[in-house]
Formats: C-alpha cells, structure tokens, sequence
C-alpha cells in the first residue's frame, strides 16, 4: 500500500524512478547504522530517510500509517556505545558499555516524555508517542511542512540580519516556551541558529533536544556543540550548568539576527574579548536591547543573566524607556529624512533682499484683424523657431513613412525573426495556426491536416517542467492566420537529463562535491563518528550507488568521517 511513498518527502509518486517533488532517487540507500527504509517502529510508523544526526541520536522523516500523516522519529542511537549490524534493526551495546547505555536511555525517555507533556506552546513542535522497541527508544513527533532553520532563513534574506523590529515580534514568543522548559528541569544547551526552524508562518520553533552528554564534552559520547552559541561551561570549564547557559545561546543567536555575523566563540573570547557591536547597528538597536545582550553574554556564568524572566524584562525595557528609545530613534530617522536647506530662491523670491526689483517686461500682442494677409508680427527667433518646427515635422513624416514599410515587410517574416520559406501571393491559401504546447510530437505528426498545412521542424531540448516527448513551445502565434506551407519550429522535451552516478568513497568531501556537482547532482553531507582509525573528512559512503542512473538534479547525501573525538559541529 505504501511501496509508492517517495522516502524522503512521503509523498505517492507511483511507478516513477524518481520523486518529480524532490529530485530523490527510488534506489536510494539508508547508510549505517541507521534504519533501513521502510522499517516499521510499532507496526504503525514506516521509517524514511534521516533528516539529522549527532551523538545521542537520529531523526528520520516517516509516516504514520494510522494517521495517514508524515511524522519526524527520533531514534536514540548512541554510535558511541552501540553497534547495529545489517541484518537487524537492533542495537547491541558495546561491551564494557552497558551502564553507560542504560542510563543515557532513561535520560532520552524522561526528556522525550517530558515534552510530550507540554501541549499548547506556539515555540514547540508536538511530540505525538514514545515507543521502547529494537533495544532502544524512540519519540515520534509531528512534521512541520516548510520549516527552515534559522541560518538559512537569514542567508536567503537579501542582508543577512534583521531589524530589531521584527526580531522582536519573531524571538521574544519563543521566550516563553523557553521558561515553560526551564521550569520542568529541562535545559536545551544547544540552541542556535541550526535547530530553530522558521515555518511558513514566520514563526520560531525550537528543535534539536537531546540529552546533556550530548551537549558537553569529555562524556563518552559524542558531542555536538555549535561554536559561537555555547558557552564556555559547555566546552569543560569548571563552571555550573542552567538556565543561563540557554540564555547565552539565545542571546548570542540573537546577536547574529541583528548583526549578521556570529559571535566569537565564548573559549576564543575567555582570552581576548573582542567582541563588540559595530557602530551602524548600535545607531539602529534600542539601548535597552544593547544592554540586554550584554549582560547575557558575559562569558563566566557568574556574570550572566541568571533567568528568562530577567533577561524577557531587560529586552522589553520599562515603558518609559521604551517610548523614550522609540523617541530617539524616531528623531534620528527623521534628521535623515530632513532635505538640506535649498540655496535657490524659492516661488521666484529673490536670494538677496538688496537686489533692485526688476520690473516684469510688458507683453505686447497684435490681434489679427480677420483680412486676408494679415498676421501677428513675429520676431526673428519666432522665425526661427517656426523653421525647426517644419524640420521635425518632416522627420516625423519620414518615420512613419519607414515603419509603415517595416510593417508591410513583416506580414511576411515568422514570430521568430525567420522568413517564411513559403512564397507568397495574394492567391496564396491561409491556415490557423493550432495550438501545439502541451501536445505529444507523435499525435502531431499523425495528424494529416498539420503535416499537409504546415511544413514542421523539430528542435530537442531537455527539460525539468516538460514530459518527454511533448512540445514546449512553437514559432508560430496559436491562432493566427498564415499562408499554407509555412514553417513552424517545435521545441520538444527530451525529459530530465540523465546522470550517471560514480563512486567517490575515499575521496575528500570537498573533491567528492566538486566532481558530482559537476555531473550534475546534489549533495548533502552526514557525519559518521571516527574512532581514530580512519582519514577525517572523507566520504565513508554514499546514498546512492555507482553506475545508477538518475535524474539531473538528484540529491546524494555522503557519509563522512569527523575528526577523532570532535567536540563541535560546523555550523
């Protein structure tokens, strides 16, 4: 019943090779050790293509097959600690790792169990089931259709940052959510530009929750910490985790929405504070906002801003202090609004009061007296005037002359600037041009009345939009009338060019992008953990097999090995 689900959007593209919504090839693969496609958790979700990974787990898109409703399951798979092999969705637990696997599980589940208790938060995506199954846990939540994340939304806008005005109205919900969160004891400690979505709506959402190892380092598992955003308790300074390390996050994403470069890492700035904000922005940032920011950015924890409540109030500021910044910078738009004050006189007036006023000069007139012969008199420049007059009304006459002639001579040339291969004579026959778009070239050419009416040439082009085969476009107007035997072009689609795909495990990503970008594809990087014993940075797999062929355009996602014991994630 589900065989046509595309997997990566979960949407029926029946017997297709490829997805025509996303450009997915129907042969694409699952890298290890995640699920394999069309998995089943609980008889009920149908497991698709990962959609993110870090250490303490895997987000796959799925399907609900009850719901008939596409999903987002977050897989609990510690690569760490664990081990799955081919031929079984179960996860075995390196030995020696068992407490350690236990107790990061029930961290998972009691995290998971906590958000799906939270209902009605406009900053949450709702979790709709946990399930325990495969020797692991797993928590199913809902899918939000055309979410971004928060750095591409920012890179797309035409500077890069935003207002304070509309980061207000987008940022300061997602406030509240984030104290409903701190007050059930759950601190997010990886908040960034990357794991907060921007739907359609343009409203936040946060993402990306997962458990505190994952977040710090030295735990046994992988960290995944965003440079820029983290602050340094974070990174293994002896400082106490809460509230405020969330605070700083959200301040520093903050920053970079209003000033369009990310912050300097909180352990670079432990050394060397350097960072400021440039002074075209501090001109357009309220104060209040400006100091808001850098109480919660200080870089010892002792320092920071200790609740969201704290931080909320100082970004709103009191309403005196927020009319009177309103003010101040109402007046300074205002100042550049301001025209100079203008040196010429204004309404003829004169610039200098001691010039002598100038008496107007008389206008003297003659009235024609109605008698043949008679006429106003006209001084020499009226002559003049008169001649160029006559001058440019014979160049007019000469340029309608012209185009009433290109006129004549283009009844005769084609739409596409060629000419007509037909002779033509006040005798000669005339046909409607039909409307051949949209049509297939073989059911024009077996129809007798288009091949003995017009004389058809075929160009080939490929297209994404056109199915093979049909035309695209024609020459000749639809509808109009042409002498018979005249020439029409047909530009017929080819379909999407075809690619085949080569192998580029060992490569470098970088080469390995370079050479399939080159052909033609898409590519999308995962990291795969590195123990020590492999080269970092190069492709460890791929999604889609050497020698298959796909359509121009097809996304391939690379398996890459990170760095030996990577404690950030590039961003």
């Amino acid at each position: 019943m589900y065989e046509n689900l595309c997997m990566n959007c979960m949407k029926d593209i029946g017997e297709l090779p490829q997805c025509p919504h996303c450009r997915t090839h129907k042969n694409s693969n699952q890298l290890p050790p995640f699920l394999p496609h069309r998995a089943i958790i609980a008889n009920r979700y149908l497991i698709g293509n990962v959609l993110e990974a870090n250490g303490d787990g895997v987000t796959y898109i799925a399907f609900d097959m009850e719901r008939k409703a596409t999903v987002t399951v977050r897989e609990f798979l510690p690569d760490t600690i664990v081990k799955r092999t081919m031929n079984s969705p179960e996860l075995d637990v390196k030995p020696g790792m068992e407490d350690m696997f236990n107790s990061c599980k029930n961290e998972f589940l009691d995290l998971w169990r906590k958000l799906a208790r939270m209902r009605g938060l406009s900053a949450l995506i709702l979790v709709i089931d946990i399930v325990e199954e495969n020797n692991t846990a797993y928590a199913i939540s809902e899918h939000m259709e055309g979410t971004v994340t928060l750095r591409d939304y920012l890179l797309s806008s035409k500077t890069g940052y935003m207002s304070w005005e509309e980061a207000r109205i987008m940022f300061m919900p997602v406030l509240s959510t984030i104290s409903t969160l701190h007050s059930a004891g759950i601190i997010h400690r990886g908040i960034s530009p990357n794991t907060l979505l921007v739907g359609p709506d343009r409203k936040i959402r946060i993402s990306g929750f997962s458990i505190p190892e994952c977040r710090n380092v030295n735990t046994g598992i992988a960290a995944e910490i965003f440079a820029g955003y983290a602050p340094v308790e974070q990174f293994g300074v002896d400082a106490p985790s809460g509230p405020w390390t969330d605070i700083y996050a959200f301040a520093a994403v903050l920053y970079r929405a209003l000033i369009g470069s990310t912050p300097i890492d909180s352990v670079v700035r432990m050394n060397s504070d350097r960072m400021m904000i440039p002074a075209k922005f501090a001109e357009a940032i309220p104060a209040y906002v400006i100091n808001a920011l850098i109480n919660a950015l200080q870089i010892m924890p002792k320092d920071r801003t200790k609740t969201i409540e704290q931080f909320r109030a100082e970004l709103s500021a009191s309403p005196t202090d927020a009319l009177a910044a309103d003010f101040e910078a109402e007046q300074r738009r205002s100042q550049k609004r301001r025209p100079a004050p203008s040196r010429k006189p204004v309404n003829n007036q004169r610039a200098n009061k001691n010039t002598p006023k100038k008496s107007p000069a008389k206008k003297t007139t003659t009235k024609n007296s109605g008698k043949k012969g008679s006429s106003p008199l006209k001084s020499e420049s009226d002559v003049q005037m008169a001649v160029k007059a006559g001058l440019i009304a014979a160049a007019v006459l000469l340029l309608i002359f012209i185009i009433l002639c290109f006129t004549v001579l283009r009844g005769h040339i084609g739409v596409d600037g060629k000419t007509d291969t037909t002779t033509v004579s006040p005798q000669s026959e005339m046909v409607k041009v039909p409307k051949f778009v949209d049509r297939t070239y073989t059911s024009i050419k077996s129809q007798p009345e288009y091949t003995a009416n017009f004389k058809i040439e075929v160009k080939e082009e490929y297209s994404t939009e056109v199915k093979k085969g049909y035309v695209i476009s024609q020459s000749l107007t639809e509808g109009k009338e042409v002498p018979k035997g005249s020439t029409v072009e047909l530009v017929v689609s080819l379909g999407i060019e075809q690619i085949i795909m080569i192998d580029v495990t060992g490569k470098t990503y970088d080469e390995a992008v370079q050479e399939l970008e080159k052909l033609g594809f898409k590519c999308e990087k995962l990291d795969k953990e590195n123990t020590g014993d492999k080269t970092s940075g190069t492709v460890a797999a791929q999604t889609i097999a050497e020698g298959t062929e796909c359509d121009k355009g097809t996304l391939v996602r690379l398996q890459v090995w990170t760095d030996p014991e990577s404690t950030t994630a590039a961003q």
